[in-house]
């Protein structure tokens, strides 16, 4: 515990492509009334992109490891739907995400069509690279301090932890409008005209006489805790699509409430015959239990981790403040089409922790499976039959599950010390987890690829298809790298073009190179910045494999957005902090993860939205 509490106040103690084409600092919230027009500097205009895109929940793509990738991905919804889009990989590393632009989304009822501009969930896609593909007018020869600059700070109600969302030319407010939703922890949803900061439509997810919650004494989300997990957006729900949103409150008689929202896109209005209050109870005899159940207590809870949507259901996942007992790791699904639960799993049922968080990252999937990292708790390292914990117990570890509803976890890796890294708060579960595309080894064979990082500064690379589980005497894992960031991953990694971007906390921003399935032993290229804590969370633009710009939001009282080549590192493009105050944008805000679409750089802070773009 004490390291973490010394790295940040953040929650430290203690299928692929899905929506297409998605020192800390203690955050100061402002309550909000009925909407207004936000304040906003000068700014720029930017047409709506053209093009093909895919429907929520897109199939991953594959690419050979010597040649160029390519990938189908398929529309789904209320009509259906296909499309292809070409790999963008043509090097030793294979195909990218050939399926990241597969089909638009049919229906009937004026369903709106996905938009390659779209970023409708966590990091872009549900394999959570951060890439997007179809920037036509941010790249390495247009981003500098002459060009580029901030247009605009949308101003807000409250602190916005969650990533900021993007629909292109949807149809709204008797117009056509780019759409920037954002969410606060003042509990409010805001559609917001992404070019010109115009409020379209605002929704509080508070009931009457309820507010937001308190920190419960602690300042991992504070002062105040309503929406934090970055939403998730599906164009083909409903009658003009959904935005999946859960809220936290806190009512007259002090009991706490966690639900889960599906707001219309257009309107704000609850679909669904939502809200959904989230319960949960678990056959085990863990933390807080009754009778031999688990009960989830709303008030012990936050959700932290950004929504996934995959195969039409949604999945939260939770955690605890600042390690405060009892608690235990929960998955909660619900039908994104009733709001209904239909599933639970509990991670650590006959024992305690086991949260997860990730530092705001979302749960990833490859399209079939979900996989992600728990908080240090219980491990039983007496295994059974299937070399699974015989008592149910998976606290700190690398995880892998089947989808609702039988929602059960299929294959694990655990550190042969779990034990002492969870004792030592030295769990994994502070970082994210990412899907690589299919990659081929050497030998010509097809790998199927995760990676994570957590507090002990090891990048761990697991094969999707043998996991590895636990052995106490040595790692059974497909690929580790010891010695190369040098602090604790405390956010997301991305890929692009054959190379994953990693940001620890005291540490640069680094590149590792993809070739033959296997991640380089060392960085090929590192930013001249150092990033403090909590690290970065670098998001990367492209027209297609060329013109990569990587972009990262630097913590601190006065918060920067970087662009970097993607090629190299060592190469800075562009700094907020380059011509004096004209481009700062406020406080920093800790996971934040900035948002690219349609030639504009969206940045959360403590209250408000950062806008950049060509400034001519």
């Amino acid at each position: 515990m004490l390291m973490s509490r010394l790295l940040c106040p953040g929650r430290f103690w203690g299928h692929f492509c899905a929506l297409l084409f998605a020192s800390a600092v203690a955050l100061a919230g402002c309550s909000g009334g009925s909407s207004s027009t936000p304040a906003s500097t000068t700014n720029g205009g930017a047409s709506p992109a053209s093009g093909s895109g895919a429907a929520s929940e897109a199939s991953p793509a594959s690419g050979g490891g010597t040649g160029a990738g390519s990938g189908t991905g398929t529309g789904t919804g209320t009509g259906s739907g296909s499309g292809t889009s070409g790999g963008t990989n043509g090097g030793t590393s294979g195909g990218t995400n050939g399926g990241t632009s597969g089909g638009t989304s049919g229906g009937s009822g004026g369903t709106p069509v996905a938009n390659a501009a779209d970023v409708a969930t966590y990091h872009n896609d549900i394999a959570r690279t951060g890439q997007h593909l179809n920037e036509t007018v941010l790249a390495p020869a247009t981003v500098n301090a002459a060009s580029f600059g901030k247009l605009a700070v949308f101003s807000v109600d409250g602190p916005v932890d969650a990533q900021p969302l993007y629909l292109a030319a949807l149809k709204i407010a008797n117009g056509t409008h780019n759409v920037l939703y954002v969410a606060t922890e003042n509990a409010s949803v805001y559609a917001l005209d992404a070019d010109t900061g115009t409020v379209l439509w605002r929704k509080s997810t508070l009931r009457a006489g309820e507010t937001t919650s308190d920190n419960h004494g602690c300042p991992q989300i504070t002062p105040q805790i309503g929406i934090t997990a970055t939403p998730v957006i599906d164009r083909s729900r409903g009658p003009n699509g959904a935005i999946y949103v859960v809220g936290m409150s806190k009512d007259g008689a002090n009991a706490y409430h966690q639900r889960i929202h599906a707001l219309d896109l257009t309107t704000g209005a609850e679909l669904f015959g939502g809200p959904t209050e989230i319960t949960a109870s678990y056959p085990g005899n863990g933390a807080n239990s009754v009778n031999g159940r688990v009960i989830f207590d709303p008030g012990q809870y936050a959700e932290r981790q950004s929504l996934l949507l995959l195969g039409g259901v949604i999945y939260t996942g939770w955690t605890s403040h600042c390690d405060i007992q009892p608690y235990t790791g929960w998955v909660i699904a619900y039908s994104a089409d009733t709001l209904a639960q239909t599933s639970v799993l509990n991670l650590t049922p006959n024992g305690s922790g086991g949260a997860i968080w990730m530092s705001g990252a979302g749960m990833a999937s490859d399209g079939t499976s979900i996989y992600f990292l728990d908080a240090n708790g219980t491990f039983d390292p007496t295994l059974n039959a299937a070399e699974h914990p015989a008592l149910g117990d998976y606290g700190n570890g690398f995880l892998k599950l089947g989808p609702s509803p039988s929602m059960t976890v299929t294959d694990y890796f655990q550190a042969s010390n779990t034990i002492e890294q969870s004792n030592a708060d030295e769990d994994l579960g502070s970082g994210g987890a990412l899907v690589l595309p299919d990659l081929t080894d050497a030998n010509g064979v097809t790998q199927h690829l995760a990676l994570g990082a957590g507090k002990n500064s090891i990048i761990y690379v697991v094969n999707r298809d043998s996991m590895g589980k636990f052995d106490s005497n040595a790692d059974h894992i497909y690929q580790e790298i010891r010695g190369q960031i040098t602090g604790p991953e405390f956010g997301m990694p991305a890929y692009f073009n054959g190379t994953v971007y990693i940001g620890s906390i005291g540490d640069s921003l680094k590149a590792f190179s993809v070739a033959n399935a296997r991640l380089s032993a060392a960085p090929v290229s590192r930013t001249p910045t150092t990033f403090g804590s909590p690290g970065t969370t670098p998001s990367i633009s492209a027209n297609g494999n060329a013109n990569g710009v990587v972009w990262a939001v630097e913590n601190g009282t006065i918060a920067v957005l970087h662009a970097y080549d993607a090629a190299n590192l060592a190469t800075e493009l562009y700094n907020s902090n380059q011509s004096g105050s004209r481009d700062q944008f406020g406080q920093g805000n800790k996971f934040i993860t900035p948002t690219i679409a349609n030639g504009k750089v969206y940045v959360g802070t403590r209250n408000g939205v950062g806008v950049f773009g060509m400034l001519r």
